[in-house]
């Protein structure tokens, strides 16, 4: 019998079989990420992490896409602005972008939203069909394990006018060339690619993606939480070592400083003239359809 325990706005939460489902739920944004949703997706992910009922977590997107990164259209401040806002002196507190420092100190606050994927003892599963991109997959590899649809699109197009990810695990997964190919192009990659790269686990054709997941957490859900932690905590310390979770508060220093590039101040000035929806296609433009031709052969 399947207990719902938390739906909002932005997520839904289902625990079934000792498996927790976490589903960003903005299907008509293509789930487009916001404050609102990485807040409620950190406590969904902190409750699992609670719950005796759960010993692994799948996360998914509800729709045709995991993430399509993060949603530029609204006004939406974050949760600490919102605070301030009601507050009888709000301009006492940091602008998000009157200097480096304060764009730096809101990127550590996103960051550690971000980074409960990591820090919590309980495995997550990554599932991912349709796009993830740009800030879609600053949640997606922090996850344990990613299973990506042979078709998914995977990368990160904003750093070729915007910034960098401030989140950073294309290095751990993928090796220095490989990082430094994605990012210096803002390509994307074909899940059945990112597979054979080390940036996703395994890809399957999208129409056995579910059942392939569920199986997966079946497997994992058969052994003790605690035992669980011992191995994600035991590898994740590693990563820990080899300085992962200090990169991601440098990777937040990285996209501040990319912040203030000149580029960055003409897609802005690109958006106000012709709004949007025009100022990605023309920023995208030069890259054809942005796909690496990959072969093994």
């Amino acid at each position: 019998m399947a207990k719902w325990l938390k739906t909002t706005d932005t997520i839904t939460f289902e625990v079934r079989d000792r498996i927790a489902r976490i589903t960003l739920n903005r299907p008509e944004k293509r789930n487009a990420l916001s404050w609102r949703m990485l807040q409620e997706l950190r406590d969904a992910l902190l409750e699992a992490d609670d719950l005796t009922s759960v010993h692994c977590v799948i996360l998914g997107g509800n729709g045709r896409d995991f993430c399509s990164g993060w949603d530029l259209t609204g006004g939406e401040v974050s949760p600490v602005k919102e605070q301030q806002a009601s507050q009888s002196a709000p301009s006492e507190y940091r602008s998000q972008t009157a200097t480096i420092d304060d764009d730096i100190w809101h990127m550590d606050r996103m960051n550690e939203l971000r980074m409960v994927m990591f820090d919590m003892h309980k495995p997550v599963i990554a599932k991912i069909q349709g796009a993830c991109l740009a800030n879609g997959t600053d949640i997606a590899l922090l996850s344990d394990l990613v299973i990506v649809a042979s078709d998914s699109r995977i990368g990160y197009p904003p750093v070729r006018a915007q910034g960098s990810p401030p989140s950073h695990m294309w290095l751990y997964n993928m090796g220095p060339q490989w990082a430094k190919r994605m990012l210096l192009t803002g390509d994307l990659l074909r899940g059945k690619d990112a597979a054979r790269l080390g940036l996703a686990l395994e890809s399957v054709p999208a129409a056995k993606l579910d059942a392939h997941v569920e199986a997966l957490a079946k497997r994992i859900a058969a052994i003790a939480p605690d035992l669980l932690a011992c191995q994600k905590r035991v590898v994740n310390l590693g990563l820990e070592l080899m300085g992962a979770k200090t990169l991601q508060r440098l990777a937040g220093e990285g996209d501040a400083r990319g912040h203030l590039s000149a580029g960055r101040m003409q897609f802005r000035q690109s958006i106000e003239e012709v709004g949007l929806k025009e100022a990605v296609r023309l920023r995208d433009a030069p890259f054809g359809d942005g796909m690496v031709n990959y072969s093994w052969e």
